[in-house]
């Protein structure tokens, strides 16, 4: 019988529960096993989560498992709080990594941010760190084969200040550090999915092989894994950018610059690195109109290789004219930078051919990520164009009225040929994407949606709402002006109005291969225009409104009229989300992959 739905709560998740087993077997000068888990028994007695969804899960043998991609801090601990020396051991087995994301064992864990962790890092290194509060050393380094679906052994020792790592029996590094002296052991996962299996904590003993010289690291104010000297080292000619960088620095590694010095400064396929860490700023960052790269030659801004920049704009006052990140420039890459916090838009696209890749747009207030004309009362500025937003998420943004903050939008004034690809959009006030059109502007280009998630959309994660929201999960147009928008292989699930709605389009959109599961009134609203509707399916796991199509539908669509149809058995269960390795979204019900 197929698991009923239900209604997939963030990061809270479904948890099912894994077991431990308590061993006190010393002999003589042997390592003591104080603490074994191989979760056989399918419970977690004994463990305390904290962020993530969990779950044990077959895979050859019962195993613990991380799904949320999406979390930064997702995390298990367990063992006792006044352990000092010991070696944690763990296999671990990394099955998506989403931008800056790692896996990682840890030990000595104070609190749910300080503590001792190995970490696995996509590129193909090994970390070990010292976390404290959030705040991140690098104690060792190794580059190493680190390759998703595969199992590695982790073990962790900390002996004293004396902490080394290795993986596969292979070291990382050893290091010294007073970060923490008791502590318990932990699995974590940041950005990424994982497995685990046979932790076992032992006392005594051999350690774990340090022969590899250490690699040493410098701190890092980021909550992500920092590079280490062994970080291979990014292209020639780039500006490097720091929190702490000056703008008249020369915007190497060793004095890095700003990120609105480095804008104007970057030539045509160059790359500016941001190196981990907040950049608090109270003024739009803009690349201005006119600061172009060309299309074999795109200008980049990029997070520096394993770490996490953040720009937070939390001094700003809500207000149009206060966004975050304003690419007004043509050819630009902008990639794996979360922006935060903004008076506005979180990332304002006014140029054309620009591409925003593995970003985070959250708590700004209004739409997280916008494409819009740059200013709409003058005639002649341009209409952004042919942009694409891939492997990027918006979640959290919300206005003081709750009417105008989406998780993307592209309206009011856009040209054609932008595309959101990849990209999921959840628990904003608003809706999950606003293509809205206006009568004093005119008609807006196409918009393509492919490969997309919009989830609970109208709730913030905290629960708030809004009432003058609207709640869809997208949201196709406005004010009887028709716009022919694609919105194909994309997924709403449980938002607070309809999941699909061509909100007063009438014209041919092309709704195709989607899946509409659960929304609170319609999943698929559509009353005027020729739409073509082709491979949808509306479920229900209850009553519910039936379907409104007017357009163009065959028999090759599954409606909602009263009941389910045959393909809902097939999409039942808790709903879990990741972007794979090469950026693809991957999404999950009840653990199983949903293909359109």
């Amino acid at each position: 019988m197929a698991p009923t739905l239900r209604r997939w709560a963030g990061a809270g998740g479904l948890v099912t529960v894994v077991t431990m087993a308590l061993v006190a077997t010393v002999t003589n000068a042997e390592a003591a096993t104080v603490f074994t888990a191989d979760f056989e028994s399918g419970s977690t007695s004994g463990w305390s989560r904290s962020g993530g969804t969990w779950s044990v899960a077959a895979d050859g043998s019962q195993t613990l498992r991380q799904t949320n991609a999406s979390s930064e801090n997702a995390r298990q601990f367990a063992g006792d709080a006044a352990w000092t020396d010991y070696t944690v051991s763990a296999k671990v087995k990394p099955l998506s990594f989403g931008a800056n994301g790692f896996v990682g064992l840890l030990a000595r864990a104070k609190s749910s941010t300080t503590f001792y962790r190995l970490a696995l890092l996509p590129g193909n290194q090994a970390q070990l760190q010292a976390v404290n509060s959030g705040n991140v050393t690098v104690l060792g380094s190794a580059a190493r084969t680190v390759a998703t679906g595969s199992w590695y052994t982790l073990s962790l020792t900390v002996s004293g200040t004396t902490i080394s790592g290795s993986v596969d029996g292979t070291a990382v590094g050893s290091g010294t550090s007073s970060v923490a002296g008791t502590g318990r052991i932990g699995l974590q996962t940041g950005y990424a999915s994982a497995g685990f299996d046979d932790v076992t904590v032992s006392t005594g003993g051999t350690t774990p092989p340090t022969s590899s010289p250490p690699t040493s690291g410098s701190p890092s104010a980021s909550p992500s894994p920092s590079p280490s000297t062994s970080t291979p080292p990014p292209v020639s000619g780039a500006l490097y950018v720091a929190p702490n960088g000056s703008a008249s620095a020369a915007g190497t590694q060793a004095a890095p610059t700003t990120l609105p010095s480095a804008i104007t400064r970057i030539a045509a396929g160059g790359t500016i690195y941001l190196r981990g860490g907040t950049y608090n700023s109270a003024s739009t960052i803009t690349v201005a109109p006119g600061n172009n790269g060309s299309a074999g030659a795109l200008k980049k801004i990029v997070a520096y290789p394993g770490e996490r920049p953040i720009l937070n704009f939390s001094a700003q006052a809500e207000d149009p004219a206060a966004r975050g990140l304003a690419v007004n420039g043509n050819y630009w890459h902008v990639q794996g930078l979360i922006v935060e916090r903004a008076g506005d838009n979180g990332i304002f696209i006014g140029g054309s051919n620009n591409i925003v890749e593995r970003t985070v747009t959250r708590f700004n207030r209004d739409s997280g990520l916008q494409i819009s004309r740059i200013a709409s009362d003058t005639p002649n500025s341009q209409w952004p164009a042919n942009n694409l937003v891939l492997s990027s998420e918006s979640h959290d943004n919300a206005d003081s009225d709750g009417e105008d903050a989406d998780g993307f939008a592209a309206k009011l004034t856009v040209g054609s040929g932008n595309v959101f690809r990849y990209t999921v959009s959840h628990h904003n006030i608003d809706d999950g994407w606003d293509l809205y059109t206006k009568t004093d502007t005119g008609p807006i280009g196409v918009v393509t949606i492919e490969d997309s998630l919009a989830y609970e959309n109208g709730t913030l994660s905290n629960g708030g709402q809004a009432g003058a929201g609207d709640r869809n999960g997208y949201k196709l147009g406005g004010e009887d002006i028709g716009v022919n928008h694609v919105v194909r292989r994309s997924i709403a699930y449980d938002n607070g109005k309809h999941g699909f709605t061509y909100n007063s389009n009438p014209g041919s959109m092309t709704i195709s291969n989607n899946l509409s599961i659960d929304n609170a009134e319609r999943n698929f609203n559509f009353d005027e225009g020729s739409h073509v509707f082709r491979n949808n399916t509306s479920c229900r796991s209850g009553s519910g409104t039936n379907d409104r199509i007017i357009g163009n539908s065959d028999s090759s669509n599954q409606f909602w009229s009263g009941s389910n149809g045959s393909r809902c058995a097939s999409y039942t269960g808790a709903l879990g989300w990741s972007f794979a390795a090469d950026g693809k979204l991957v999404v999950t019900l009840g653990g199983r992959v949903v293909s359109l």
